[in-house]
């Protein structure tokens, strides 16, 4: 098993920033891919960004490019997103995940962190 505890989230106004960070225990072995996803209130989970562990190959959603940067520490087996240019579209809880697949779709990530809440005002 994998524990995923993220921490960082807040509420900022637009066009700040917020980083978000995802802290790995347990059978840290178990995952080649870190993501983050989010789910705005009424919405479905949607993808936000991913990377591997090796090489730190990354992917981002269209909505969040030149915006966002995920990044990894492998030695504290941590990922982070660091968020610029906030919007107030941004709003949601965010997720971090780990899985064996790298991929845009959540069914593909096997570990989830409970999420912290980003709130972003007008």
């Amino acid at each position: 098993q994998v524990q995923l505890v993220e921490s960082g989230g807040g509420l900022v106004q637009a066009g700040g920033s917020l980083r978000l960070s995802c802290a790995a225990s347990g059978h840290t072995f178990s995952y080649i891919y870190m993501g983050w996803f989010r789910q705005a209130p009424g919405k479905e989970r949607e993808f936000v960004a991913s990377i591997a562990r090796s090489g730190g190959s990354t992917n981002y959603d269209d909505s969040v490019k030149g915006r966002f940067t995920i990044s990894g520490d492998n030695g504290k087996n941590t990922v982070y997103l660091q968020m610029n240019s906030l919007k107030p579209e941004d709003t949601g809880v965010y997720y971090c995940a780990a899985g064996i697949v790298g991929s845009t779709a959540s069914y593909n990530y096997d570990y989830w962190g409970q999420g912290t809440q980003v709130t972003v005002s007008s």
